[in-house]
């Protein structure tokens, strides 16, 4: 039997399995049926974004915003798709707004040879299809999104990275700060762009309130994520 496309995270929230658990977007609906989409994934993945939005019963119509986590492909490369189908432009943090304008991600950890001559290779290159911005975020704010959605600025894998914090569901969306594939770990250091930086951001999931971690890179943790994720930090601390 082929597993689901979606899968419910709290009342009114699901994930999108956009490439079976490895890459995922995400849903929330609102009680009036006001619908936001987090992160498109892969170029090739618009269209599973909108076949996830009517296996849920909703369409392009319901659709009020477009958020994305960061500007990396594998997270922005579906989004001109999506934008199209639902005339919306997307929202993003305000230091990662320039990149999705641009169709580029952000340079690579220069401290690291791989790096720095992805970067050299890489220079003036279009990543994804640009897309217009909408709003752009700060650090703390609360979009208004099924009661409330917190953005939490953990830079470091991009300049404008951040989570998405549901307190009415209790679920977070931890971008690309951890992955849980084959249980937690960091993001590739390369894709970073300061990798260091993500290791001392990523101390900032332990100190929200939170019952589901949900993965932009693997599957969502349920029982006490808060502890999985600061036991695994404590790790890396070591």
């Amino acid at each position: 039997m082929a597993a689901e496309l979606v899968v419910p995270l709290a009342p009114g929230v699901w994930r999108i399995r956009l490439l079976r658990d490895l890459v995922n977007g995400f849903i929330f609906r609102d009680d009036d049926g006001q619908v936001t989409l987090v992160d498109m994934g892969l170029r090739s993945h618009g269209p599973k974004v909108m076949a996830a939005l009517t296996s849920i019963g909703s369409g392009p119509g319901d659709v009020t915003r477009l958020l994305l986590t960061h500007a990396h492909p594998d997270h922005a490369g579906g989004t001109a798709h999506v934008s199209r189908e639902t005339g919306l432009p997307v929202d993003i943090h305000e230091a990662d707004a320039e990149f999705v304008r641009a169709g580029q991600a952000p340079p690579r950890d220069e401290s690291l040879r791989i790096g720095a001559l992805a970067n050299r290779i890489g220079r003036g290159r279009r990543d994804f299809e640009p897309i217009e911005v909408g709003e752009t975020f700060v650090d703390g704010q609360v979009v208004p999104v099924a009661g409330g959605l917190e953005v939490v600025h953990t830079p470091g894998h991009s300049p404008g990275h951040a989570a998405y914090l549901h307190r009415d569901s209790g679920v977070l969306i931890t971008g690309d700060s951890i992955f849980n594939v084959r249980g937690l770990r960091w993001p590739i250091k390369a894709f970073c762009t300061n990798f260091v930086m993500t290791t001392q951001t990523a101390e900032r999931l332990t100190t929200l309130d939170y019952t589901t971690a949900a993965f932009t890179h693997g599957a969502e943790l349920r029982d006490n994520p808060r502890v999985a994720i600061g036991d695994f930090l404590a790790r890396a601390r070591r």
